[in-house]
């Protein structure tokens, strides 16, 4: 069935309206249950906040993103890629699942990477993405395809724990995600793509709006893991799904800012002989905020990074038709180049505020 809509006109629009809507209303009910149910994050020594507040309202956008995907082909008219819909939801509802049961009571990090490497399997084997297994390779020879699949598989899972990660302040992932779909959307509609590759991500940015009042500048709840892990996944299935569309770097640069933040950090804890797979406050966003920097500023900043560097960057990689090399690679290594010097002085300067400060620097 083709889409009813041939632009992204009004009843496009309501359509996105009613899911943030939607997301809205869900997380004010969150909160009443987490309190209800004492689902509280405390202040400690390696947390950011400084005051009871409840967690799990990233069930909120779960619950609006499920929705959107079932409501979309009969409100919109039109379907989504042979058993894509399906897909979403399933592996959606295995990483919400985990998180929501790690929100209520922690659960081993064995079982919850367990759950996200399966959920990333049906993820690449439905086809979603430019590659999968025994499907489309784009003309690469078996070994490659196979290579390059497992570096995917890997991507996905690496995108649900990261995000969660950097899920540490009020808003930043928030508003990370919203960026990262709502250009997305533009990029496909600049690009004159069909209005699935539009309206998925724009629908996906609605349900985390909803949220983001809640949750920014004053956090009246947190995401929680039952929505850290689900952005992070939902972000790669958005990206691999709009690769077919744009240049195949282009997640990749709208992403540079909590990438380059999470695995610098990675990198970082490991070459100094830390416990890299333990809790800790090392990203670049949590020494901002021991500098003596607000969350909202801080946020402020890797937004800056996005509407100043990656998304010019992007909107220039996706500016012909044909993509080549020098129009998709080495524009993603500039930019994470200049993202990875960009930790290093950030990381400098925290250190030498929090050291004239008198502040506690150890993680």
């Amino acid at each position: 069935m083709e889409c009813e809509f041939d632009a992204l006109d009004v009843k496009a629009i309501a359509f996105a309206l009613a899911v943030a809507l939607l997301s809205y209303a869900l997380t004010w009910l969150a909160i009443r249950y987490a309190h209800r149910r004492l689902l509280l994050d405390l202040p400690g020594r390696r947390r950011s906040h400084s005051a009871p507040t409840p967690r799990g309202g990233g069930i909120a956008i779960v619950l609006a993103m499920l929705a959107a995907i079932v409501a979309l082909p009969a409100f919109a008219g039109c379907l989504m890629p042979t058993g894509r819909g399906r897909v979403m939801m399933a592996s959606i509802a295995l990483v919400a699942v985990i998180g929501w049961m790690d929100d209520h009571r922690p659960l081993s990090a064995r079982l919850r990477l367990f759950v996200h490497f399966l959920a990333a399997t049906i993820v690449i084997l439905s086809g979603i993405g430019a590659f999968a297994i025994g499907g489309s390779s784009g003309g690469m020879s078996p070994p490659w395809a196979w290579a390059t699949t497992g570096i995917v598989w890997l991507a996905v899972v690496w995108s649900i724990n990261l995000h969660n990660f950097m899920d540490g302040i009020n808003g930043i992932l928030s508003a990370q995600a919203l960026f990262v779909f709502a250009s997305l959307a533009l990029l496909a509609s600049l690009g004159g793509f069909p209005l699935y590759y539009v309206l998925l991500p724009l629908v996906f940015a609605a349900a985390v709006l909803g949220f983001f009042p809640w949750n920014f500048p004053r956090a009246r709840i947190f995401m929680g893991d039952v929505g850290s892990g689900v952005l992070g996944l939902v972000i790669a299935i958005a990206i691999l799904s709009e690769g077919r569309a744009l240049a195949a770097t282009t997640g990749l640069v709208l992403c540079s800012a909590f990438v380059a933040d999470a695995t610098c950090t990675l990198l970082s804890r490991m070459l100094r002989g830390r416990r890299w797979y333990s809790a800790h406050r090392e990203h670049l966003y949590q020494w901002l905020v021991r500098a003596g920097l607000s969350h909202a500023k801080v946020v402020a900043l890797y937004m800056s990074w996005n509407l100043l560097i990656a998304l010019p960057a992007a909107l220039w990689m996706n500016r012909v038709a044909q993509n080549t090399v020098s129009n998709e690679i080495v524009p993603a290594i500039g930019v994470y180049g200049l993202a990875a010097f960009a930790w290093w002085l950030g990381k400098r300067w925290c250190l030498r505020c929090v050291a004239n400060g008198g502040r506690h620097a150890a993680a």
